[in-house]
């Protein structure tokens, strides 16, 4: 068997880094998993050894190829897969994120919106690859239980789905959010922009622009955190 490569975007397959990401991958995606690495010094596993067993899974011991795949000297299980291909439900809210660019950033909101119970992710391209190891990682094995789809613009979002009321944070938003005065659609869109310039202008014609009301001693707030915001009040009495 040709030897796992250090990974590159332009391949078929990512990899897990961590033992708990891998037991995520391994329990909402096992048709997609090719082998799972254990570490020699690696004593827990009998929960990664049964879910490999019930899925008939590979599951090698190699400190080697750990070595080569992960930069940090922590990690003890790696499982590789194949990257797949998600739609949106059209029934649900989304979260929009135009152009991330930072891979730990975009795998924290990834596991921020599974929190808040927000488990359809559209992204914009440009943009990061979710699933390069260390989006995967920053997400703590997130990514395996939402859907994400990506759009070349929001316009080709928008076309397929026309359904969601639209809420785009800029700190030019005409409407404060607030604890008390927060939107209720049954289903809606929350865009965000990327970390350095946010959401153009003319996203303020694209549905009801929202402002995180703020201290005047920052210039904005941090994405993932305005995205936990945002998603936690939208969410407050529907997170399952």
């Amino acid at each position: 068997m040709e030897p796992i490569k250090p990974y590159k975007k332009g391949v078929d397959y990512s990899y897990t880094l961590g033992a708990f990401p891998t037991i995520e991958l391994l329990k909402c995606h096992p048709e997609c998993v090719r082998e799972v690495y254990v570490h020699s010094t690696f004593t827990d596993t009998e929960t990664i050894e049964s879910l490999c067993k019930k899925n008939n899974i590979p599951i090698r011991t190699s400190d080697k190829t750990i070595s080569r795949l992960s930069d940090k000297e922590n990690c003890f299980v790696i499982g590789v897969f194949d990257k797949y291909i998600e739609e949106l439900r059209a029934d649900k809210p989304h979260i929009v994120l135009v152009n991330p660019s930072n891979m730990g950033n975009l795998g924290t909101i990834l596991r921020t919106a599974t929190a808040m119970g927000i488990y359809d992710i559209a992204i914009i391209t440009p943009a990061v690859d979710e699933y390069h190891p260390k989006t995967v990682r920053a997400s703590m094995g997130a990514l395996f239980r939402l859907r994400h789809e990506c759009f070349t613009s929001f316009q080709e979002y928008r076309l397929k789905y026309p359904e969601q009321e639209v809420f785009c944070f800029m700190l030019t938003g005409e409407r404060q959010l607030t604890v008390s005065d927060v939107p209720k659609p049954a289903l809606f869109s929350l865009v965000f922009g990327n970390e350095a310039t946010g959401l153009p202008e003319e996203f303020a014609d694209y549905g009801q622009s929202i402002i995180i009301p703020q201290s005047k001693n920052v210039d904005s707030l941090n994405l993932t955190i305005a995205v936990g915001i945002g998603s936690y009040m939208f969410m407050q009495g529907r997170i399952e």
